[in-house]
């Protein structure tokens, strides 16, 4: 602490941490400082840190430099999937709080380690799961908690685009990412259902990945982002999984950068119970989110609509900032009021664990059991 406020790192200056991490921590200037920027690329840390940086603020492109400085009290991780492990478990060692951007790990065996380091640590620990804190998922969580839905028993969790593979950055690199669409945005919907839900416990996970759309030329016409290069795109462009918890909840999870679908949806879950279901709709084809509770009224089969305008995942002309902001809020207040986070690691370790395991079951062609 400097001043009354906590001092701040980022290691990884691409597009999260210009998009939504920079401009939260700025909203929060009351809480923090940004005082050091780190990048494999030094003008991009050099660029990030005239823009947001505070007066003084350090430059590095070694991140095991940057968590040497003692006065820095909570690191930011924001590189690519592979470099969570090493990067958070060396910041635990050296006393820092660290904020992992999703998802916590490319493997359930990183993430362990992440977890074991955390623990040894004493500090505070959290994954970017940025859209709980979206309004209507924080509805649908409170609905699950008042128990409007009764025992939730099945979900599925969203997160299918059209045509929308990302061409920028390290995307479609599996060695740095450690896959596509599942382990980018299909962590984002997997998040929201078992948090909504509110179970942890998977017990066995089949899966499929698929490899079709990502190699073929004439699959890159109409791509959001622009054409991708097939010839370097080294992840599946869609994956699906089917997870079963230990009270016998069932669990879709549909993800994709590029399917043959006419309507996108992303970030969102549809869950059905004893009393009730509930759907988010939204994401990438709609502007917003509309969630919609599904019951009998009166003798009567009856919806009711709950719409939020809000957008999705910082894509450029969105108006993100609020679900970051919030995040970001809620982090900081956590380390200062020494509270827990919303996002606790065990549950994003969960997350990471069934996101394994659908890769693990399409590559072996058989159900994985967990413990």
């Amino acid at each position: 602490m400097k001043n009354g406020k906590l001092q701040v790192a980022v290691i990884g200056c691409g597009g999260i941490a210009n998009q939504k991490h920079f401009p939260a921590l700025k909203s929060q200037e009351d809480k923090c400082d940004i005082v050091a920027f780190c990048d494999t690329l030094k003008e991009r840390a050099e660029k990030a840190a005239e823009e947001f940086g505070a007066e003084g603020a350090k430059v590095y492109e070694d991140y095991k430099q940057l968590l040497q400085d003692p006065e820095i009290d909570v690191v930011h991780v924001c590189t690519p999937n592979v470099a969570h492990c090493p990067i958070t478990v060396a910041a635990f060692e050296a006393g820092k709080h660290v904020l992992c951007e999703k998802p916590m790990a490319a493997s359930t065996e990183d993430a362990q380690k992440m977890m074991d380091a955390w623990k040894k640590s004493g500090k505070q620990f959290t994954i970017g799961y940025q859209n709980r804190f979206r309004t209507d998922a924080q509805a649908l969580k409170r609905a699950c908690v008042e128990g409007k839905l009764g025992e939730v028993y099945f979900a599925k969790a969203h997160a299918v685009r059209r045509r929308a593979v990302p061409t920028w950055g390290v995307f479609p690199d599996k060695s740095k990412q450690g896959g596509g669409p599942l382990i980018d945005i299909g962590t984002h919907a997997l998040d929201i259902t078992l948090w909504c839900m509110d179970n942890y416990k998977p017990v066995s996970v089949m899966g499929s990945v698929f490899e079709k759309l990502g190699h073929l030329p004439e699959a890159t016409e109409g791509n959001m982002f622009g054409p991708w290069d097939p010839e370097t795109y080294e992840v599946e462009d869609s994956a699906f999984g089917f997870v079963k918890m230990e009270n016998g909840a069932t669990i879709f999870l549909e993800s994709a950068w590029a399917l043959n679908v006419k309507d996108s949806r992303e970030a969102a879950t549809t869950l059905c119970g004893t009393k009730a279901g509930a759907e988010m709709v939204g994401g990438m084809s709609q502007e917003g989110y509309d969630l919609v509770f599904n019951e009998t009224t009166g003798g009567i089969l009856t919806e009711e609509h709950i719409s939020d305008t809000g957008a999705i995942a910082f894509f450029e002309g969105a108006n993100g900032g609020n679900d970051a902001t919030k995040e970001c809020k809620q982090w900081l207040e956590a380390i200062l009021n020494n509270t827990e986070s919303l996002v606790k690691p065990e549950q994003a370790f969960v997350v990471t664990q069934i996101l394994d395991a659908i890769y693990k079951s399409a590559a072996e062609g058989k159900e994985i059991k967990l413990n």
